[in-house]
Order: C-alpha cells, then sequence, then structure tokens
C-alpha cells in the first residue's frame, strides 16, 4: 500500500505525488485537518470551507478510481508525524508520496514527518508540483536567489524555452481496495460557515477549474493587459483561488496561456505575456520565501525598514477594516474583500499603500487581514503583495511613490461603476463627484457616507518624512501617482 498526503493540491489531474504513487501499486490517499494551525496561519473562514468543498469533489473523482480518500486529525503539524505514523503503520504503508509545499513551518512538519515515517521504515518521497522551478535552481551568477523580479523572469524564460514543464498523467483506476473513503466534515470548529451568497462565487472542483481556465484562454487573455487594472470589468482569470488550493496546477494555466499564443512567451500576444508574467510574480513569490525564510517570520524583507516609526492607531485601522475611511474607492475595495473572499489586485495594491503611507500603519496588521479573509489567501503572494506596497520588500515600490486612492479611482473607474455597485449611498453622484463624495456640498458631503479620516498631502509628507528618517535613505522628492 502507497499513500499520498494531500495539502494544497486538491486536484486529480496533473498532480505529481498522486501520478508517483499510483504507479508503485494500490494507493490511498489522507488529507489532515488542523484547525489549530489554521488559526495559527491566519486561514480564512471561507478558505477552509473551499478546502472541504474542493475535498467532496476530489473525494468522488478518487472514488472513481478506487482510491480512498481518508481524513484525519491533526490539531496542530507538531501532530502530523504522529498521526500519519500511526496510519501507516495501521495499513502497512510502504511509500508515503507528497507535493513540497514552502515556508518555515512547513518545511520543519515535512522534515519531522520524514524523520518519523523513516524510523520505521516507511520512506517519505517528495515532489515539485506547484511551482515551474524548484526553489534554489534559479539563481544569480554569484548563486543567490533574485531580488528583482525582471531579472527572475528572464532567467525563468530561458529556462522554459528549453524545456517546458510537462503535464504529469492522470492515474488509472486501480483494483478496489477493501478501504472505504471517510466522509469530509462540512465544517471545522473555529470557523465560521460563509454565506451561501460567497459560495456561490468560487464553486468547488477541477471542472470548475478547467473551465474557467478555457473560458479565460479563449476568450479574454488577449484583452488581461488592457482589462486587468479596471475592477468593474472582468478582466481577471479568477482563478487565484483555484491555484492556491491546488485544484489547478501552474502547469496547466501555463500550457494553457501558451496554446492561446502559439507557443510564444515573449512575443504574439501581449495579453498572454502579460498574464504568464503574472504566474511567474507567483513563482517569484515562492523563491523568496525559501530564499529568505525571514518574510515566513513576518520581518521585513529589507531590514533597514524594521526601523520605520508606524503609527499605532486603532481607530484608523478599524475605519479600513470596516470600510468607512471616506475615501471611496477604498471602501469599495475593502466592501469586496468582505463580501467575496476577494479584491481586484490593482485596488489590493491601492489599499495596501492607504494603509501603509497614508495611514502609516504597519502593513503587517494589513497582510494579517487579508489573510483572515481570503479565500485564495497565500502567505509568499500576500506577503509580497504587502511588503511591495509599503516599500519594505524585495523589488518594492520606492517609498517616494505613494499612491493617490483619488487619481487612482478616476484613473481606473472613471465612471464609478465599481465604486457604485459596492458603496449603493453613492449612487447619486455624477462620475466626478463619486471620487470624492466630500467635495459635494461643502463642509456635508453626502448622507450616509463618512468624511474622510486622514488628509491625503499631510498623510503623505509624514510618510516620506518617516521614510526619509532610515539610515541608507536619501532625500527624494515623491510622486503622487
Amino acid at each position: 500500500m502507497h499513500l499520498i498526503w494531500l495539502r494544497t493540491d486538491l486536484r486529480l489531474h496533473d498532480n505529481t505525488a498522486l501520478a508517483a504513487a499510483a504507479q508503485r501499486g494500490p494507493t490511498a490517499a489522507v488529507y489532515l485537518i488542523s484547525p489549530e494551525q489554521w488559526l495559527a496561519h491566519d486561514d480564512a473562514p471561507c478558505k477552509v470551507d473551499f478546502w472541504l468543498r474542493n475535498l467532496q469533489r476530489l473525494s468522488a473523482a478518487l472514488g472513481e478510481l478506487n482510491i480512498p480518500l481518508l481524513i484525519r486529525h491533526a490539531a496542530t503539524w507538531d501532530q502530523a508525524p504522529k498521526v500519519l505514523v500511526d496510519l501507516c503503520q495501521e495499513l502497512s504503508v510502504e511509500s508515503v508520496h507528497v507535493n513540497d509545499e514552502y515556508g518555515i513551518h512547513e518545511e520543519r512538519r515535512d522534515a519531522a514527518v520524514a524523520e518519523a515515517l523513516e524510523a520505521r521504515g516507511v520512506t517519505l518521497y517528495n515532489y515539485l508540483d506547484q511551482l515551474l522551478f524548484q526553489p534554489g535552481s534559479v539563481l544569480t551568477k554569484t548563486g543567490t536567489y533574485f531580488q528583482v523580479f525582471s531579472q527572475f523572469r528572464k532567467v525563468c524564460y530561458s529556462r522554459l524555452h528549453g524545456a517546458l514543464p510537462r503535464l504529469v498523467a492522470t492515474p488509472k483506476a486501480q483494483a478496489p481496495l477493501k478501504l472505504k473513503s471517510d466522509p469530509i466534515p462540512d465544517h471545522v470548529d473555529g470557523f465560521a460557515t460563509p454565506s451561501e451568497a460567497l459560495r456561490a462565487l468560487w464553486p468547488a472542483g477541477e471542472a470548475e477549474a478547467r473551465r474557467r481556465l478555457d473560458q479565460f484562454s479563449d476568450a479574454q487573455i488577449s484583452y488581461y493587459k488592457d482589462e486587468r487594472d479596471f475592477p468593474a470589468k472582468p478582466g481577471t482569470s479568477q482563478l487565484s483561488a483555484y491555484l492556491a488550493a491546488g485544484v489547478v496546477s501552474p502547469r496547466q494555466c501555463l500550457h494553457a496561456a501558451l496554446q492561446s499564443n502559439q507557443g510564444e512567451f515573449e512575443s504574439g500576444d501581449i495579453g498572454a505575456i502579460t498574464w504568464i508574467n503574472e504566474l511567474l510574480w507567483r513563482e517569484f513569490y515562492k523563491h523568496i520565501l525559501v530564499g529568505y525564510p525571514r518574510v515566513s517570520r513576518h520581518r521585513a524583507f529589507r531590514p533597514e525598514t524594521e526601523a520605520v516609526a508606524w503609527r499605532n492607531s486603532p481607530e484608523d485601522l478599524k475605519a479600513w477594516q470596516e470600510a468607512r475611511t471616506g475615501l471611496p474607492i477604498i471602501d469599495a475595495a475593502m466592501r469586496q474583500l468582505l463580501e467575496t473572499g476577494w479584491m481586484h489586485n490593482r485596488l489590493r495594491m491601492v489599499v495596501a499603500m492607504f494603509l501603509t503611507k497614508n495611514l502609516l500603519i504597519d502593513w503587517r496588521e494589513g497582510e494579517r487581514f487579508f489573510m483572515r479573509h481570503l479565500i485564495d489567501g497565500d502567505l509568499a503572494a500576500n506577503n509580497g503583495g504587502w511588503q511591495w506596497s509599503s516599500s519594505t520588500g524585495t523589488d518594492s515600490a520606492p517609498y517616494f511613490r505613494i499612491f493617490s486612492p483619488l487619481s487612482q479611482s478616476e484613473k481606473f473607474d472613471g465612471e464609478g461603476v465599481f465604486i457604485k455597485h459596492w458603496l449603493p449611498q453613492l449612487a447619486a453622484l455624477n462620475k466626478k463627484e463619486v471620487h470624492n463624495p466630500d467635495a459635494v456640498g461643502g463642509l456635508f458631503g453626502v448622507a450616509d457616507y463618512p468624511r474622510p479620516i486622514v488628509d491625503l498631502k499631510k498623510s503623505r509628507d509624514r510618510a516620506l518624512a518617516a521614510f526619509r528618517s532610515l539610515p541608507s535613505r536619501q532625500a527624494v522628492g515623491g510622486s503622487y501617482e
């Protein structure tokens, strides 16, 4: 008997560890329910619910191949070695197969499991699966991890031209086992069940992930570069939750994008090229997680920025969290997050820069809040995005480049369609007024909508002063975009 230990790889197709286990002989699958660990990692209730719903679909798909899916409980990952050793002894398992995960806790967990299994004569095999390149294989000429995305991308392109990662064959049905699948729980204690409206936005299963990928690559990818920044348009793939849970693989995404662009990476359809770059951004931040483990510990990538004098302002933080800052594009974006478990990528940057620059609140507060609400929450991507926006990270925005919520709003939601959808109390305003209701009616603004909690110009100057005071910073004139 062989065992695949499923984690963030909840799919039947193009699953490296599953294919490898099945090739060796009779196979069973196991998934560990780890509520205390998930709480410690700030995993969102909607994300945990999404995992469970996908597990139900995957269990049925595995069942058609006569591969039983077992559910075991390990409240924290410290318990994983004993739980898996006990299961392997119970089933006389010869080998356990896993797809690699990244981050300090994940790597420690897997090392502890491997050691415990090895002591009982069971081998743990691990595979590259959620990335296109093994971390440590894309390095600078001096043998260090890249810190600048454009240089990382260039090496990735050269590797992909040489050898495109191949899709892994789906296992064939095996002879039925006496072992039965366990029922998949429909909820986990400590995680509230999300609304049916939110669930309906994110149907579970590989068929839905494939439908989205096919629809995007067939009909939308060509417009991706031009429309991805406009939150009122359906300009993005809506695949991030499926990628984060491993319901679709980056290889499947890459192959679909290349197929839509006649196999080209750097010429042809600019939309396809731009989307492939986004897949490589995802890759880049995972490599950063491995190469610079301090970002796993919620430390700034740039050590000198640990000295930023962040403000302690619980009232401002709460206003930001509750979508009542008085800046419509900020509040509309936060309302989208709270109600759908997702936020448009352009707006993630805008609200992050507002929190860290205009409110001068520590980026870690925003990173944590996002993780607790995002259905596509991913440590590497979320941390990378927050550190980019707050000018503390690798390849980050220069500290003197600060997005203006008003100009971003006017540029990317010019007609106010997105704002009015999420803030219906502003529906009567025209396309100029809707971006800054405070300018309407003198001091009174709009009924049922708050005044801005911060003066944008003064707060921008405050942020510039805070960053200029850091060691190794040069006094530079700022830009407000």
